[in-house]
């Protein structure tokens, strides 16, 4: 009886410190506006050009380079180690330096504050390479401590998307993407967002680019959500007689992908799916480079043989000509992402 009564009180006990637990990360979760601004200025620069340079790159938080094999991929590792992360951070530094500068850089998986990077302000670091941008920060990702793997918890997140610009916006929005995961998970998952840049164009439109990053471990539902919602948004932008820029990590494959001969093999999750062909009307732009891999998979470290595919591209409206597209070959050496250059011609 005495044993019975022992095992009871300590289950008694586990039942209210997970009751605690969850109380707490429910009162403190992050829940952003559905429109947040994030700057505002007074003389922002008249878009003069007609061509525009950007790159995106999903920089994964400087700890997924090619010694990685991610949990969350079915790998047997949390983190990658503070020397490696450190120097994997400088080397993505240096890469965005050292190119032939873009008009914007447009990043993914930026951490400010995080165990999983060793609490290094990375935001703050790449802003210090790149001196003469402006740079904004929008929070996707905010959790004092996600609790998996058991046995060694990824712990306190705090990252974001990152936006760097040659020209000084009117405005920058964090918009929140609809949708989310049932409670308690979604306590300590993303909250999906998009950061918009707008910059005014001779003749009084807007130029109007936009950072993004969709979710990545859901069945597709989640993604439907978000990308009927940014779809809504375009729509409504272009409407206005606006040009739009769209770029970054879809977790998703471009339409038309699979069709073409030089087309690479699907990177291994099973959740990634492929943009129907007519979602959005014609004229718009999807603009990729099929013969480059920009993502890899994570279940091991990477290989020649490892599964590799292309999530990572643009979107242009019909009143923007592509020029060219290319993804650097890096051989992800530094993140499990490679970046992709593009130029724009606004007609």
């Amino acid at each position: 009886m005495g044993f019975l009564k022992i095992l009871l009180y300590i289950l008694l006990s586990l039942a209210i410190l997970l009751a605690v637990f969850l109380v707490y990360f429910t009162l403190t979760d992050y829940r952003p506006d559905e429109v947040e601004t994030l700057a505002v200025k007074d003389s922002p620069d008249v878009i003069e050009t007609d061509t525009l340079s950007l790159m995106i790159w999903n920089i994964g938080y400087a700890g997924l380079g090619a010694d990685m094999s991610f949990f969350y991929d079915g790998g047997d590792r949390v983190r990658s180690s503070g020397r490696q992360t450190r120097h994997n951070l400088e080397a993505i530094t240096e890469e965005l330096a050292r190119n032939e500068p873009a008009d914007l850089y447009l990043l993914q998986e930026v951490d400010v504050a995080s165990k999983r990077s060793y609490h290094t302000d990375q935001f703050r670091q790449i802003h210090s390479a790149l001196q003469t941008y402006n740079g904004y920060f929008a929070l996707n990702y905010r959790v004092q401590f996600v609790p998996i793997p058991p046995s060694n918890p990824l712990g306190k997140v705090t990252s974001g998307l990152a936006s760097f610009s040659s020209f000084v916006p009117a405005r920058v929005m964090r918009h929140d993407l609809p949708g989310g995961y049932a409670w308690p998970k979604r306590l300590f998952m993303l909250d999906r967002c998009f950061m918009t840049l707008r910059f005014p164009v001779r003749g009084g439109q807007e130029l109007v680019v936009v950072n993004t990053h969709h979710s990545a471990y859901d069945q597709g539902t989640l993604k439907r959500k978000e990308m009927g919602h940014l779809r809504s948004f375009l729509l409504s932008e272009y409407e206005k007689g606006n040009y739009l820029i769209v770029g970054g990590d879809w977790n998703q494959f471009p339409p038309g992908i699979h069709r073409r001969k030089e087309a690479l093999a699907p990177v291994g999750r099973t959740s990634t799916r492929t943009i129907d062909e007519d979602f959005m009307p014609r004229g718009w732009q999807w603009v990729y480079d099929p013969a480059t891999p920009t993502n890899r998979s994570l279940k091991a470290p990477y290989q020649a043989k490892t599964q590799t595919g292309v999530i990572d591209f643009y979107l242009a409206s019909p009143n923007i000509t592509p020029l060219d597209v290319q993804t650097l070959q890096l051989n992800f050496q530094h993140t499990d992402h490679q970046p992709v250059r593009a130029r724009f011609q606004l007609k």
